[in-house]
């Protein structure tokens, strides 16, 4: 008998297949394993995700075509790409040149940590800050980079327009250590009023695992579906 999956409020649950496929590669990477982990916040979480393991040219090329599909695919305007310190720099560019060669050039610019003292100075690099920005990241956690990197853009005169990320986690956010009823991703759409654009979701993610039987994945569904249930948040 098939199995439906079904999302946070029990209503049957579309299939993304750009997702899975993101999933599957996130799975052959490496990049998305499953296990115990502990995250930032102190869960005991039953996978991890590090977009730092997309670490040859051909995986991080291939990630970048999933952020450039999915952004193609939601419609969301933006004039230049902002990748923060650290991970978002590589991440920026890639997606950068996956755009350009699908004819859609735009300009792109990161920061540094640190003040650069000589040569052309300050933190910013590549092109100048101008118009809708659109910010370029792995996962959102607590949106205290988003934050930053508003205050960035803000200060060049610019407008921080949205966000792209690769894995929506779908789980309460933490403010002084404890849980709040909305995600990072959450906050960041209506507290700080930017849109924002995932390639997959958790939900993707439980439905890739319940589509893998026999392959030893799909026993990682109930701890994934058991997580969910208790630090997931509501979608609508």
């Amino acid at each position: 008998m098939a199995v439906v999956e079904k999302d946070s409020v029990g209503q049957a649950k579309a299939t993304d297949e750009l997702a899975l496929e993101f999933v599957q590669f996130a799975v052959d990477c490496g990049a998305l394993r499953f296990g115990e982990f502990k995250t930032k916040a102190g869960r005991l979480s039953p996978y991890f995700f590090n977009a730092g393991l997309f670490d040859d040219g051909a995986k991080l090329g291939r990630l970048a075509q999933f952020y450039a599909r999915r952004l193609l695919q939601s419609g969301m305007e933006f004039d230049m790409i902002f990748g923060p310190a650290y991970k978002g720099i590589p991440l920026g560019a890639a997606l950068a040149v996956e755009l350009a060669r699908l004819g859609r050039n735009v300009p792109f610019a990161y920061n540094r940590k640190e003040v650069k003292d000589h040569g052309e100075g300050g933190t910013l690099v590549g092109s100048p800050l101008k118009g809708r920005v659109l910010i370029v990241d792995d996962v959102m956690s607590a949106g205290t980079a988003v934050r930053e990197s508003i205050a960035i853009i803000q200060a060049a005169g610019a407008t921080a327009h949205g966000v792209v990320i690769a894995l929506d986690r779908q789980e309460k956010a933490t403010e002084k250590g404890a849980d709040v009823p909305y995600s990072a991703v959450q906050y960041v759409q209506n507290q700080l009023g930017l849109k924002v654009c995932s390639v997959a979701k958790l939900d993707d993610l439980m439905q890739y695992l319940l589509g893998q039987p026999g392959s030893g994945l799909a026993a990682h569904h109930e701890r994934v579906m058991r997580y969910r249930q208790q630090y997931g948040v509501n979608e609508r």
